[in-house]
């Protein structure tokens, strides 16, 4: 194993400890973190139960008994889609923004920021790793809808090319399960 795997490893070990540590504050379970940490970050397309489920590798009854938990504490509501009749999205409540305060997520972040120039190379080979590992094991790519080979900036603003559907601001900076990676000829 190199020195690279037993780092990932290592790192790996530590998130998942910190999870824990920050679920068990809050009388919950490590995936309702996850999942209230995905939701925060989730955009339209994804807010989804189907896309929870796909996004941990975890089945639908897992997430529908997560997102009960989550619902009844008050840490989640759920949504009906106008347009798309029984499609659920899911939006956390301010107490659910609440939960994922001074979490894990924030103490990595404020890591990375003391390294500004060496987060930049992390990040990019972070995701390229990533990329392949998901190939590998024939998963979602999931991203951010901004660095998507569908997003489309016009001068009414964004658009989904794969939808054909205008993008409010706020929603380019979210994870997107229809994500694809851009080909070397649009970059």
């Amino acid at each position: 194993m190199s020195q690279t795997s037993l780092l990932l490893e290592r790192l790996g070990a530590l998130i998942q400890q910190s999870v824990r540590d920050d679920a068990a504050r809050h009388g919950l379970l490590p995936i309702h973190i996850q999942v209230l940490h995905y939701l925060v970050r989730a955009n339209r397309y994804s807010d989804l139960p189907i896309a929870i489920a796909e996004y941990f590798g975890i089945t639908r009854g897992t997430v529908s008994q997560t997102l009960a938990v989550l619902e009844r504490k008050g840490l989640l509501t759920k949504e009906s889609d106008a347009r798309h009749g029984k499609r659920l999205h899911l939006k956390l409540t301010p107490a659910g923004e609440s939960v994922l305060s001074e979490s894990w997520v924030e103490r990595v972040e404020e890591a990375l920021s003391e390294r500004a120039i060496e987060a930049v190379a992390l990040e990019s080979t972070l995701r390229n790793l990533l990329s392949a590992m998901q190939r590998v094991n024939g998963q979602r790519a999931f991203g951010l809808c901004r660095q998507c080979a569908h997003f489309l900036t016009e001068e009414s603003g964004a658009r989904c090319g794969l939808t054909h559907e205008a993008l409010a601001t706020e929603q380019t900076d979210r994870i997107c399960r229809e994500w694809t990676a851009v080909t070397s000829e649009r970059s």
